[in-house]
């Protein structure tokens, strides 16, 4: 039994170390191989996230905003819509209390 035990350890050594799994091209010149350590490759670096301010109230002169089929005035900046505020003047960054405000309502 331990004979068997012993023969099937050879064998499965012997098939896992074979060539089969080494790739048949020219010789290998092993002084050019070279070996990395885990603790010596750095981290990849990522991008800087550009930290950008968006202003909530911005002043824009009406000759350069857009208007609205219905009257009202917008301007867009850096992706982002703002709305003309009809009591101050000023365009405000849209959020959802402009549905209901009377001062974004077209006049």
């Amino acid at each position: 039994m331990k004979i068997a035990i012993v023969i099937i350890i050879l064998l499965v050594t012997c098939y896992s170390c074979s060539k089969k799994s080494v790739p048949a091209t020219a010789s290998i010149n092993t002084s050019t191989v070279i070996i990395k350590d885990s603790s010596a490759i750095a981290a990849p670096v990522g991008k800087k996230k550009n930290i950008l301010t968006i202003p909530k109230i911005i002043s824009v002169n009406d000759a350069i905003a857009k208007k609205t089929l219905d009257g009202r005035y917008y301007y867009d900046l850096q992706g982002r819509r703002y709305w003309r505020n009809n009591k101050d003047g000023k365009y405000h960054l849209f959020n959802k209390v402009m549905y209901t405000d009377d001062a974004y309502k077209p006049q």
